[in-house]
């Protein structure tokens, strides 16, 4: 038989956390409610773009970084916006997204360059990026205009068709300040320019106020992670919001055995039973995307009651406490994350990192299937 573990994918979650992000933009902005770009990338947080693709079939647009996935979408049916999020690498792709109709992203006065140098069968729709204060990508406040104005240009040559504008937020996750300003150097630097803004992360586009801030009557949000079950907030859960998980990361039992009292478990003996205690070996380790630097005590859930993780985790096995669950045995369900157990955020939380991380690092060994 297979080895006991598995990802499980559930669109119907992916739908309805999109229709809880709409609703609260909706009750943020009513009457004039921005359209939502449901973010795909690295194959939609891990969860495949296919099961993304059925999730948020109810999306106004699908956003993401590579262009293969971007065919995928369109080979597959989606006959929406796509929008590639760092835009093109090099000129033999401007006909690719012009053939697919796929928009792009400017950033950098090169890929400027490159259109200029294009000769396109039919205009691709853009968003010329500014660097608010990420300091990643995009043109800076001062550079803003004239670059803008070059693509606008492009527009008048039919190179390019809808030209609108964007920015990204460093820390709409915890710093309201730093976010208004990073909004108020965008609303300035982009005052009286036309077409389409998109500027809210996961973290905006659920914080009331900041989706309406923008006042602009085209806008659209980019939420992300929330569209998959888990928070942007390390102080707000996804439940919080009404958010479903969206992947479990489940495995069963291969073992139990007694460990006597002061014997260690694991590579490095890393922990010591404090007492004779009940163990239990789970099909699961940093082979499958499981984080090897998950400590003792992670949460996890055996047969629905929660325990914790012990020991150092394996390639392919990681440890269990069963204390808590004395009727376990070989065979017994563990939840790792998801659906049934703890969140993944609790998770990431407990290895000091983000569940967006966990969502995107299961492996491709690991079978999966879709309800």
């Amino acid at each position: 038989m297979p080895r006991p573990i598995l990802v499980t994918v559930d669109t119907g979650a992916l739908s309805h956390n999109l229709q809880q992000v709409a609703q609260r933009l909706s009750q943020d902005a009513p009457g004039a409610a921005p359209f939502v770009w449901a973010v795909m990338k690295s194959r939609g947080y891990g969860h495949g773009v296919a099961a993304a693709l059925k999730g948020f079939a109810q999306a106004d647009g699908l956003a993401m970084l590579d262009l293969d996935e971007a065919i995928q979408c369109r080979e597959a049916g989606w006959t929406g916006p796509l929008l590639l999020l760092e835009g093109f690498f090099e000129p033999a792709d401007l006909e690719i997204l012009s053939h697919y109709c796929i928009q792009t992203t400017i950033h950098c006065t090169e890929q400027l360059e490159m259109l200029e140098s294009a000769l396109l069968r039919t205009p691709l729709d853009a968003m010329v990026k500014l660097d608010s204060g990420m300091n990643r990508l995009g043109f800076q406040p001062a550079q803003y205009r004239a670059a803008f104005a070059r693509a606008q240009a492009l527009h008048t040559s039919g190179v390019l068709g809808s030209v609108g504008k964007m920015t990204h937020f460093a820390r709409a996750d915890d710093d309201v300040a730093v976010t208004r300003a990073q909004m108020d150097c965008f609303i300035q630097a982009t005052q009286g320019l036309p077409g389409p803004v998109s500027v809210c992360n996961s973290a905006a586009t659920l914080t009331p106020g900041f989706a309406a801030a923008v006042g602009a009557a085209n806008q659209w949000v980019r939420p992300g992670i929330c569209l998959y079950g888990a928070s942007p907030f390390a102080d707000k859960p996804a439940s919080h919001f009404g958010l479903l998980p969206a992947m479990t990361l489940s495995a069963r039992l291969i073992s139990t055995h007694i460990v006597p009292a002061g014997e260690a478990v694991g590579y490095g003996q890393t922990f010591r039973a404090p007492e004779a205690m009940k163990i239990g070996i789970v099909a699961c380790g940093y082979a499958d995307g499981y984080p090897r630097h998950a400590p003792t005590g992670t949460p996890v859930t055996v047969d629905g009651i929660e325990t914790r993780l012990v020991g150092r985790v394996s390639m392919d096995m990681l440890a269990v406490d069963l204390q808590p669950i004395p009727d376990a045995h070989v065979g017994s369900s563990v939840v790792l994350w998801g659906q049934g157990g703890p969140s993944v955020d609790a998770v990431a939380q407990a290895c000091g990192t983000i569940g967006y991380e966990l969502l995107c690092a299961v492996a491709p060994r690991v079978p999966r299937r879709e309800i």
